[in-house]
């Protein structure tokens, strides 16, 4: 319960640098009194402008600032909550917004609009709006309850029944959703880009793979064309061989022939020489008729028969070493041949030779591809790290889910927790708790003033009013004394409800000048007696300029007067 203890101004409107100051909880009731001008509903906009920054009346700020000092304009109230004592001093020229909590200064480092959310919403646990329905009852600048719209008339509600809290939370958590969802969008698209990078892992293990598949198809190939050429070769290489053995088989005389020739040659010689020495005996014969030697006489006959032998011998001898010449020139044939035919075989054995040497780089080559072949397969470095990387981005993907789905879980509960939360939620059911036992106090009040109609408030806070005949009217249809009767009856309502709820129960209520135009005078008494009936823990102040009628019906009175154009109390 919020118990206002003391209220305070200076510089304030009419009132000068000497401050006028109330005792808020001392007396049940109060009766405010004065002239018109003289400042009695002053306390309401103070009060007011101490608590929420902004006065009852429609009156702008730099108005507040008394006009002949036109400075050093402060505001104080005092009141306790739970035991715990506040002061709020505000103030124009200079701007002054302090709250003290046990005599300690709350922190004001935070933004001016802040500071005042802590005061209502942490302090008071009410706004302005509210707290003009529950404390104060007026007719300068007040609204009442059925003239406002339906979507304030529920706020006020709310904040009666303690369930705006309901309403903050809403707020508060259409903030986090709107968070989650900025969440889940940005979870959602890195999820996507993780997707998108297993799958070009994936698909560049693929190529590695394929590429290791391809070169090992590659060295295959190799091997089978290395392998075929040397077939090619090794078959090369046997044709050879056998065209060779072909070869030298046509050769195998060749030693043969060598010494048959240097036979002939010497054969030749010999008849040369031979044949030489039958020309010189010839000539001798035919030339000398007497012996050299012995100097005697050769005779014709042995002369005759010698040069006939001799040209017989000749004859025989160049016959022989033409055959032996013909030969010669047979073997010289023949050895051309040979030597042709062995030039071909050199020939064909350099080309084996280079066969042989192909093959052998080719065999050579075969063990190499086998080697690199063996390396392939066996060498998976590469596709090793291709797929630690893998594993990597699909455990990456995978925590993202995880996190979606966490995320998508608290999405689901914002959503019911949405549902229970707005207006057509957990605060209609409570409202409609509440409903039936609103309405039966406002008609119960009304009854107390002698006004005779059932009223009802729906859900949406629409009323309906019934006359005894149940005839239906609405709040438009009525004088301005029985508004004020349905004003005053649903005002005791909401303090009744504050109450019972220990919501926004306060000591305090102030009416303002309610009895001077709207109600009469059996209104008034019946005003009258409904306010006394109220607990010893209301102070109630009413304002009025017919204090003379109302003296003797109060605790305790105020006197507000002018004096050298200051507004003054004198009497408390």
């Amino acid at each position: 319960m919020i118990v206002f203890k003391k209220a305070s101004w200076k510089n304030f409107l009419s009132t000068g640098n000497s401050p006028n100051e109330i005792d808020l909880s001392s007396y049940s009731t109060t009766l405010v009194v004065g002239k018109n001008g003289e400042g009695k509903s002053t306390m309401l906009d103070a009060i007011c402008f101490a608590l929420f920054g902004r006065p009852f009346r429609d009156i702008k700020k730099v108005q507040l600032v008394n006009s002949i000092n036109q400075k050093k304009t402060v505001v104080t109230v005092e009141f306790s909550i739970g035991g715990v004592e506040y002061k709020v001093v505000r103030g124009i020229k200079p701007n002054i917004f302090e709250i003290y909590q046990n005599n300690q200064l709350l922190q004001q480092d935070a933004a001016l609009k802040d500071y005042q959310l802590l005061l209502e919403q942490q302090i008071l646990e009410l706004n302005y709006k509210t707290f003009t329905q529950v404390v104060i009852l007026g007719s300068a600048s007040f609204v009442p309850f059925m003239q406002l719209s339906p979507h304030i008339r529920r706020e006020v509600i709310e904040d009666i029944l303690d369930i705006r809290i309901f309403s903050v939370m809403n707020q508060l958590l259409k903030e986090r959703s709107l968070k989650t969802k900025d969440e889940l969008n940005r979870i959602e698209k890195e999820l996507a880009v993780a997707k998108s990078k297993v799958e070009s892992q994936q698909q560049i293990l693929k190529t590695v793979l394929d590429n290791k598949e391809q070169n090992v198809q590659t060295i295959d190939k190799k091997i089978s064309e290395t392998r075929t050429e040397i077939e090619t070769l090794t078959t090369s290489v046997v044709k050879l061989s056998e065209e060779i053995k072909t070869l030298q088989d046509r050769i195998v005389d060749s030693n043969t022939v060598s010494t048959n020739i240097d036979q002939a040659k010497t054969l030749i010689t010999k008849k040369s020489h031979k044949t030489k020495d039958i020309i010189e005996t010839l000539s001798f014969f035919e030339v000398n008729d007497t012996c050299p030697s012995c100097a005697q006489n050769i005779p014709h006959e042995h002369k005759n028969s010698m040069v006939e032998k001799l040209k017989d011998d000749q004859e025989k001898n160049n016959s022989a070493l033409k055959s032996l010449e013909t030969a010669l020139d047979k073997l010289n044939s023949r050895v051309q041949e040979i030597d042709r035919i062995q030039s071909e075989v050199t020939s064909k054995n350099l080309e084996i030779s280079g066969f042989n040497s192909s093959i052998s780089t080719l065999n050579k080559m075969i063990s190499d591809l086998m080697q690199d072949k063996e390396d392939e397969k066996t060498n998976t470095e590469d596709l090793d790290a291709e797929k630690d990387r893998l594993k990597v981005l699909a455990q990456e993907a995978m925590q993202l889910i995880d996190v979606k789905t966490g995320i998508a879980e608290k999405r689901s509960l914002q959503d019911i927790a949405s549902v229970l939360l707005r207006d057509t939620g957990i605060k209609t059911r409570i409202i409609k708790e509440y409903l039936p036992i609103m309405n039966r106090l406002i008609n119960k009040y009304l009854t107390a003033m002698d006004f005779y109609v059932h009223f009802e408030l729906d859900e949406s806070f629409n009323e309906v009013i019934k006359s005894r005949y149940r005839d239906e009217f609405t709040y438009a249809s009525f004088s301005e004394g029985e508004k004020m009767r349905i004003d005053i009856s649903i005002l005791f309502t909401w303090r009744q409800i504050a109450k019972m709820k220990n919501s926004v129960n306060t000591n305090l209520l102030i009416l303002d000048e309610i009895f001077d135009s709207s109600l009469d005078s059996s209104g008034t008494d019946y005003f009258l007696t409904v306010m006394n009936t109220l607990s010893e823990n209301n102070n109630v102040f009413v304002i009025s300029h017919k204090g003379d009628q109302l003296v003797d019906k109060f605790q305790n009175v105020i006197k507000f007067e002018k004096r050298n154009d200051f507004s003054i109390i004198v009497k408390n």
